[in-house]
């Protein structure tokens, strides 16, 4: 330390010679300083730009890995040693600030020794009056340091708001207490340091420019999966559930040689399950383990009734880490899109069977995303043409093939089956329903207006059930709607807004459609016609025309009712009248539809199950000869 003051000491009387002011010597020091530390700054600098650079790896790691710390941490730490970043190596500059800052104040005492009465030694809270203005100078300059440094350093300016409040707010707090508690020659020193230091990174940026280092469109996509990853987990959940899920993961791995596991988004996802599931608990001794992200799922019903299913409760951000260590020979789901976004394949075993079990029995072509399929092992299809799109599908994107056996649709089963217990009675008025989709430009937005207009005072009772989807996310915009009706509402009319039964779509005697697949739904159950009214395709995948097939979502519209377009409208209730007059030979028309389009109608359950089981046998066969062939 007396070598570093002495050399200090050295370098101020040379400022002086040059310029005789103490104080703008203390101004000349510190740019001196920070000349001779450039070449550190610089290495610094092109450590943070390794750093940034590694970003979009380091956040596919974190998406990739989500909710597994561990994981995630071992992944970056391999990441960092093999580009050689040196996560430490953004302190040294601070580390030599703080040596500088120490040898220093022993130099601005001694000056201050040789000139009685100099304001450099003066300490604010000892001194007070004029002194008080360099820890406000102080901090005024951290705060300018910060500022910049979140717009100009590459590091800091990928930090999120709170981590830059974070590190700004440090910084501040250290310049003013240092500057309340030092001589004003060392706060003037801290105060031009960290001045100079915006024109070090300046120079730093011109000589390593970031664009040079850093793939920012791949930056910015990485950043927008991990935050939606990142979103899943403000959804607000109890303690209680929080304590419930922390339970059902650990109860979940404790169970050794799962077989068969569901994974379900909510309770509504049950339905597409329960055929298959009764008919393996009936024929066979399988135990089904029900995952689901819904703590209020009817499974957990239904599981105390049967105690061979065993259901769990983990929610949106904890299935992603469940399901990468999942440890089952199978797991069948819903959800499309595997090892795409949140819902990956196992690390754990590679051996784990995934199924998928459409929740449509038309095309598969033109309503989910591109290459939604590409990475389950198996597709429980419903008709030949699910066969036959997905097939090309795998030629067109180079993606495994599939095992596609012809299942039919157990949502159908128990539609048709729940039809034909219902009674047949004539409704006093013929009851329209009118049950849009929520895809941008559906019938509530487009048309509704004109729709009823058209309907209304034609001897109809109008039911307006919109998707449970639009009251979610518009529930301002219903309203709205309603309002706009309120003088209708009554007998004729009537806004339905509880979801939790199907009883009002079978009971329809005409359906008024846009694109939603609700259409098919009452049309194959009730054999009754549709009326599909033309608003903007729903289109999820654009490019769905990359197979030359035709898409039954559009070709089957005018097997099922007419179709008419928004413009012709007012029309609408001669149309509707004469639907329903004409509605034995829509029927026929209809259920010939049906045959060619859905397979083993009626057998789902026993289709689906008995490929689960076969699947899984054949597993256990394969195993145990693997077995005797080690012994």
């Amino acid at each position: 330390m007396n070598m570093l003051v002495s050399f200090f000491s050295w370098m101020m009387d040379e400022c002086y010679r040059l310029v005789p002011n103490h104080w703008l010597d203390i101004v000349l020091f510190t740019f001196a300083t920070k000349i001779f530390q450039f070449p550190l700054s610089l290495w610094c600098h092109r450590n943070s730009l390794t750093m940034v650079s590694l970003m979009p790896e380091t956040n596919q790691i974190k998406a990739k890995y989500f909710g597994d710390k561990e994981r995630i941490d071992e992944e970056c730490l391999k990441l960092f040693k093999k580009h050689h970043y040196h996560p430490m190596l953004t302190l040294l500059p601070l580390g030599i600030q703080i040596v500088i800052l120490m040898g220093f104040v022993k130099v601005i005492y001694n000056i201050a020794d040789t000139l009685p009465g100099s304001l450099l030694a003066r300490i604010p809270v000892q001194d007070g009056g004029i002194a008080w203005i360099m820890p406000l100078c102080a901090g005024a300059a951290a705060w300018f340091l910060g500022w910049s440094q979140n717009h100009i350093n590459p590091l800091q300016h990928e930090q999120s708001r709170r981590q830059q409040i974070v590190t700004n707010g440090i910084s501040i707090g250290i310049s003013l207490s240092l500057g309340c508690f030092v001589g004003m020659g060392v706060g003037l020193y801290w105060a031009c340091s960290n001045l100079f230091s915006v024109l070090v990174q300046l120079v730093a940026n011109a000589v390593m420019r970031p664009s040079r280092y850093i793939d920012y469109p791949a930056l910015e996509a990485s950043k927008k999966e991990l935050a939606q990853l990142e979103q899943l987990g403000k959804t607000t959940v109890s303690r209680e559930d929080r304590q419930r899920e922390k339970r059902d993961c650990k109860r979940f791995f404790s169970i050794a040689n799962k077989h068969l596991v569901f994974y379900s988004e909510s309770s509504g996802f049950y339905k597409y399950y329960r055929a298959t599931i009764a008919w393996l608990l009936e024929h066979s001794n399988l135990v089904i383990h029900y995952v689901t992200n819904d703590p209020k799922d009817q499974i957990f019903g239904l599981a105390e009734k049967e105690p061979r299913i065993k259901p769990y409760y983990v929610g949106p951000v904890k299935i992603i880490p469940l399901m990468m260590k999942m440890d089952a020979d199978m797991v069948v789901m819903t959800t499309p899109d595997l090892d795409r976004y949140q819902i990956k394949r196992s690390y754990v075993r590679k051996d784990v069977e995934y199924v998928y079990l459409p929740h449509g029995m038309t095309s598969v072509q033109m309503t989910v995303r591109e290459k939604a399929h590409a990475n389950f092992d198996a597709i429980l299809c419903g008709g030949p043409n699910q066969i036959e799109e997905h097939r090309a599908l795998e030629k067109l994107y180079g993606s495994r093939a599939k095992e596609l056996p012809l299942c039919g649709y157990g949502l159908l089963d128990d539609l048709i089956a729940q039809f034909e217990t219902m009674p047949k009675e004539p409704h006093p008025k013929p009851v329209v329903l009118i049950a849009p989709s929520h895809q941008p430009d559906n019938l509530m937005d487009s048309c509704l207006d004109r729709l009823i207009d058209g309907l209304y005072g034609h001897g109809f009772k109008i039911i307006v059930r919109p998707h449970p989807q639009y009251k979610k996310r518009y529930p301002a915009r219903l309203d709205a709607i309603v309002a706009r009706h309120a003088d209708r509402i009554g007998e004729d009319l009537v806004f339905e807004t509880d979801f939790s039964s199907n009883t009002t779509i079978l009971e329809a005697d005409v359906l008024v459609c846009d694109w939603s697949g609700i259409a098919f739904e009452y049309a194959f159950a009730s054999l009754r016609p549709v009326l599909s009214v033309n608003t903007p395709m729903k289109i999820t995948n654009p490019n769905y025309k990359a197979i030359d097939l035709p898409v039954l979502d559009i070709t089957l519209r005018e097997e099922i009712g007419p179709c008419l377009e928004m413009d012709q409208l007012g029309n609408v209730g001669e149309i509707v009248r004469g639907l329903l007059s004409d509605r034995e030979k829509w029927r026929d028309r209809i259920e010939a539809a049906r045959s060619r389009t859905i397979a083993h109608i009626g057998g789902f359950g026993e289709a689906s199950g008995r490929y689960i089981l076969q699947k899984l046998l054949a597993k256990k066969k394969s195993r145990s000869e693997d077995r005797r062939k080690d012994a």
